[in-house]
């Protein structure tokens, strides 16, 4: 900074600027109050449908959101500018300090181009002579630099906070000038380390990486800085040459452990930091997208797509850089086996280097595992990629399928659901334990939770969570219809149930409508938020069978069967005009139909999936049971969890779009169901197994029956509307509903021949 600019200078503009951002931060809190308890509050608690209820609601909700970051980025910007005024004026105040000591000891202090002279008096001289003069010069240099510092580093903090976003505003947060500048610092830093030659790293720069990494993976401008400075093929070779023995045996003798922190770190960072849309970012991603199929170096076999999809398993990566990278990588893919001929052996571990995956779960040699699981986190990328197509019936391939009545055969096409699914061949993995790796699949399955309910696989949905769009719809569908085609795709694979047993949850909506008789009038029983997806009776019912012979696949459709039939009758109780099963019946009449049909569809439900765990039961015994039995257990960190699953009603006065209970489930007749439904389905232990196949199923029907009962009860209480005549109506349709699963399972399951997964297990 020049001399006379600090030492003249007039903060009155600076003053008013952050006057300014001052008020301005005060009518955006307003505006963001209002944006949240005004614009997004009623749209949550309105009844969308259709369009709206897809498109329309998430725009106001990302609307909504935009008001809050707002608000933070002007307070970021505003902290900056404040914290610079204030240490500026304090460089000009020691600034003019100094020259005022300089004076009494006989120096004058004069402009001289961008740059100042110290002058001593003749007489009287300075005390100490020119060693005064000298010790006034250093010290005048030094508020110089710190002042151009200050100013410097100010420009280069607000100038990146505001090039995070080329649209709307950066939630970054940032008290001072300080925690700005130190980002961007510690970052650059980072960067050079992570530039440095694997073999000459250091055990000391290792830790500090590690730890620079762990504390600002969330910051958005260190992320981004990092990112840029160290570059898609600086990432990838820094990756592969650590995680290679061979190239730093100081560093993975001694920090061979701390490899997994540092792949996690690393990932938060590079997902953070693909969030950001500066230009520099933008080039980082196509650069990174089109290494994917190049080896790293001139003397490597890796190939940048096996680096990569190992830094992106945690974080929340832009979705567009997903879409890319995915298309990349299965475009490689399909160059690399021939349109899927001859399987993904060209990602075979043995024909690897380093194990690229640090966590034990696999050696991160298929790229395909690690992309996944980027899209569990990541919905709207994984709905996308899924629908995508991977081969069309034109194109060179061997996947046929039965087209024609006379059984001729004929090329079919192919989504990336169908080929991840149904055909691909997996190359073979282990984890650290030597043992048959089940992360690939079940990072498909993960990836499948996330793309067809809307938010990130393992969560729960909430009053943000859109309604399903027809998208993800068709995807529930063909997921649904793909197992129940092939039951062993999951059987087989049983780990995958969880996330199977999620997705059920959260359609029961859907499955109630393919499981009711009566479709012309399935809009007003079962209405539903979104798109619904239409799927025939069979195959819900070949579906509901299989996911019920996994513990956590079981657990996650009884809740959710009974968080919505609970759900579904109080707003029926509610709004008893709302279904009409014959315009002659009176409106009580209609509504005691509309509860028995509501139970009939729960009762079929319960039965089917009760059917599947009475098979994994006989088939493996008393251990078998207990596992449901702890998993059902388990399930009651969700029924605390204050979220209805799968609800999905369209007008309830209590439930917001998506079908998510408002302000939670305190209170409600959903509470209290959730709340027993542990002790009401425990009736079998670890030493006696009563549920028995092609039995009776007696505990099952018991507690099925009093489900729906107290179901029925609870919700007219809660509605304000009892009817103890409709409560006891229940039991006899949910005892229909129960022998239609029985009807159901044998004729689409049974009626053609033993299941093949008994004979595999028994066997």
């Amino acid at each position: 900074m020049d001399f006379e600019a600090l030492h003249s200078a007039n903060f009155k503009l600076l003053d008013d600027v952050v006057d300014d951002w001052t008020k301005m931060l005060g009518k955006l809190a307003d505006l963001k109050k209002d944006a949240k308890d005004g614009l997004h509050g009623k749209a949550n608690k309105a009844n969308w449908a259709g369009y709206n209820a897809t498109v329309s609601r998430e725009f106001i909700g990302k609307t909504a959101g935009e008001f809050g970051d707002a608000h933070t980025q002007a307070e970021s910007i505003r902290n900056i500018l404040r914290d610079t005024q204030g240490e500026l004026k304090t460089q000009q105040r020691l600034l003019k300090e100094a020259i005022e000591r300089g004076r009494g000891n006989h120096m004058s202090v004069k402009p001289a181009g961008s740059g100042f002279t110290v002058t001593p008096n003749p007489d009287p001289a300075p005390a100490n002579g020119q060693k005064d003069v000298d010790a006034l010069r250093d010290e005048l240099e030094g508020i110089l630099r710190t002042a151009t510092e200050i100013d410097s580093t100010a420009s280069t903090s607000l100038k990146a906070l505001v090039d995070l976003t080329d649209y709307g505003f950066s939630g970054q947060k940032y008290a001072d000038r300080d925690s700005a500048a130190n980002a961007i610092k510690e970052a650059e830093n980072l960067a050079r380390i992570a530039k440095k030659n694997p073999e000459d790293l250091t055990v000391k720069e290792f830790d500090a990486l590690n730890a620079g990494l762990k504390k600002y993976s969330g910051d958005e401008l260190f992320s981004e800085r990092f990112a840029e400075q160290l570059g898609p093929k600086g990432t990838l070779e820094f990756w592969a040459g650590v995680t290679d023995p061979y190239k730093n045996r100081d560093i993975y003798s001694e920090r061979r452990e701390e490899l997994d922190d540092l792949q996690k770190n690393l990932s938060l960072t590079l997902a953070t930091a693909t969030q950001a849309d500066t230009p520099e970012m933008n080039r980082w991603k196509w650069e990174m997208t089109d290494l994917g199929s190049q080896p790293i170096n001139k003397n490597s076999t890796v190939q940048g797509f096996q680096v990569m999809s190992n830094l992106m398993r945690w974080g929340n990566f832009d979705d567009q850089f997903l879409k890319s990278y995915g298309t990349e990588l299965t475009k490689t893919e399909k160059e690399a086996t021939s349109n899927g001929r001859h399987g993904a052996t060209v990602w075979n571990p043995q024909l690897s280097g380093p194990t690229l995956n640090r966590t034990g779960e696999d050696s991160g040699s298929d790229p395909m595992i690690g992309f996944l699981k980027a899209l569990s986190n990541s919905p709207d990328a994984a709905t996308d990629f899924f629908n995508d197509p991977f081969l069309s019936k034109d194109e060179d391939h061997d996947f046929e399928q039965d087209k024609d009545d006379d059984g001729k055969m004929a090329k079919r096409s192919l989504s990336n659901f169908d080929y991840l699914f149904e055909e691909r061949d997996w190359p073979p993995e282990r984890d650290k334990d030597s043992e048959d790796s089940i992360s690939g699949r079940n990072n498909l399955a993960l990836a499948l939770e996330a793309a067809t309910t809307g938010h990130p696989a393992g969560e729960l949905p909430t009053l943000d969570t859109p309604a399903h769009n027809a998208e993800q719809a068709e995807l529930a569908k063909n997921v649904i219809v793909s197992i129940s085609e092939d039951p062993t795709r999951l059987t087989e694979r049983s780990y995958m149930s969880d996330s199977m047993g999620q997705i059920a949850a959260e359609y029961m909506p859907d499955i109630n409508r393919g499981l009711y008789p009566g479709n012309a009038m399935a809009d007003d029983l079962f209405p539903v938020v979104g798109e619904a997806a239409r799927i025939s009776e069979v195959d819900i019912s070949r579906f509901l069978y299989t996911v019920g012979q996994n513990p956590e696949g079981y657990a996650a459709v009884n809740v959710g069967q009974a968080s919505y039939t609970t759900s579904l009758m109080e707003y029926h109780f509610a709004n008893p005009g709302a279904f009409v099963a014959d315009s002659n019946f009176s409106v009580n009449d209609n509504l005691k139909q509309a509860i028995e049909d509501v139970a009939r569809v729960s009762a079929e439900t319960q039965g089917t999936i009760g059917a599947g765990r009475a098979f994994a039961s006989e088939v493996e015994g008393g251990a078998k049971d207990q596992e449901f039995n702890d998993a059902i257990e388990t399930s009651s960190t969700w029924i605390g969890s204050g979220v209805g699953i799968g609800v999905g009603l369209a007008t309830a006065p209590f439930v917001g779009p998506g079908g998510v209970v408002a302000g939670g489930l305190a209170g409600t007749a959903v509470d209290e169901i959730l709340g027993g439904l542990t002790g009401g389905l425990m009736k079998d232990s670890a030493d006696e197994v009563i549920y028995r196949n092609g039995q009776e199923m007696d505990a099952t029907r018991e507690s099925t029956y009093a489900l729906v009962e107290s179901a029925a009860q609870k919700a007219g209480e809660s509605a304000k509307n009892p009817s103890p005549a409709i409560v006891a109506a229940t039991a006899v349709a949910a005892e229909q509903g129960f022998n239609n699963a029985t009807s159901n399972i044998d004729s689409a399951i049974n009626g053609e021949g033993k299941p093949q997964q008994l004979e595999a297990k028994k066997e």
